[in-house]
């Protein structure tokens, strides 16, 4: 196989080679079928699961791929090459890797960035029996990114105000405003929902049924795109608060070098945001070192990012799937998260298996 052919065209056929791989690598592989949503052309939707090594294991590399559904080809390409290169021979023997492809089945399928119920899954892990963060700003563009129309006064209207608040803001105040998380509007982006979603409970159970009792340390990559340079994969720390006040932060910093960002110290492209994924990581006991990162890898500008964004939110709440509009919106929502190029897949997956083996390092140290 080239570095290429790691890669899919749909959730589909990343589900399949995904699958193959593993079990050309000796994994035990378990399915997790969603029940609130099928494939657009009605089959079942599932999150699969791949683990390689002891069940007593002290240690566990952990990956995702999909939690922002369309981001998934690149997670995916990167895991299925992470079996074909045998890269699981560097672990230690008391290492287990646990490979969770397509935590957000849905957004993989529908070539969307949230779940089926809309959510940002990366903002979703949060204690909803207490009071939820506050967004001022995002009301603020609320109106101006899903307007009225997407060709028409409206669109034009909305594109002036938001170009107005940069001028006033300055854009990475735009960017925190729209991507740092909302728990207001149900229908508008980066919502964290006001309950856990499907892919919440089902990361949690995956963890709960295959992470060993006793381990000592964890490791976690979950696979992003759509900040930063284009093909460049930028190491963000993403590991809870607890983790980072006993040494998390440090630890990444050591085993993945000084380039490892923070959006807490405004040191990442990524906006400072709370409820991601790796809180679940609080549910292991708290004597787990967990370190955590997001591999984050560039596609386009971030502008033409949000504006993908934008169009695909709109499409699905005012718009016709199945229109030449629509078509072409959802083919712009996949390139702002998938560049289906040899040199991007090359670039991406050379990154990804440099890290999989300083993990490695870094566990057994």
């Amino acid at each position: 196989m080239t570095v290429s052919d790691f890669f899919a065209a749909s959730y589909a056929e990343a589900r399949d080679k995904f699958r193959a791989s593993a079990r050309a690598a000796g994994a035990t592989l378990t399915a997790y079928e969603n029940p609130k949503a099928r494939t657009p052309d009605g089959g079942p939707l599932t999150t699969d699961v791949a683990c390689l090594g002891p069940a007593d294991a002290k240690r566990v590399y952990l990956t995702s791929s999909g939690t922002h559904g369309a981001e998934g080809f690149c997670g995916s390409g990167c895991q299925v090459g992470f079996f074909a290169e045998r890269l699981y021979e560097a672990a230690t023997p008391d290492t287990k890797i646990i490979m969770i492809h397509a935590i957000n089945p849905y957004g993989f399928a529908w070539l969307r960035r949230v779940t089926e119920d809309n959510v940002d899954l990366n903002r979703n892990f949060q204690d909803f029996n207490a009071p939820l963060p506050v967004n001022r700003a995002y009301a603020d563009v609320h109106d101006w990114l899903i307007p009225a129309d997407w060709d028409g006064p409206a669109k034009a209207a909305a594109d002036r105000g938001i170009l107005a608040y940069q001028q006033q803001n300055g854009m990475m105040a735009y960017q925190a405003a729209v991507t740092g998380g909302q728990y207001s509007h149900a229908d508008g982006l980066f919502f964290g929902g006001n309950a856990p979603t499907w892919s919440n409970a089902t990361f949690r159970r995956i963890l709960a049924e295959h992470v060993p009792a006793g381990i000592e340390a964890l490791c976690s990559v979950d696979y992003h795109t759509g900040l930063g340079p284009m093909g460049y994969g930028e190491p963000i720390y993403v590991g809870p608060a607890r983790d980072e006040k006993t040494g998390g932060l440090d630890r990444a910093r050591a085993w993945y070098g000084a380039d490892v960002t923070n959006p807490n110290d405004g040191s990442s492209t990524s906006a400072r945001v709370t409820g991601t994924v790796p809180e679940a990581f609080l549910d292991l006991p708290a004597s787990v070192k967990v370190t955590a990162i997001a591999m984050e890898y560039g596609t386009q500008p971030v502008q033409q990012v949000l504006n993908a964004l934008r169009g695909d939110h709109w499409l699905h709440a005012r718009g016709e799937l199945d229109s030449p509009l629509g078509k072409q919106l959802k083919r712009q929502l996949r390139d702002a998260f998938y560049t289906d190029t040899a040199p991007w897949k090359a670039a991406i997956f050379g990154r990804a298996a440099d890290f999989a083996l300083r993990s490695f390092r870094g566990l057994a140290g």
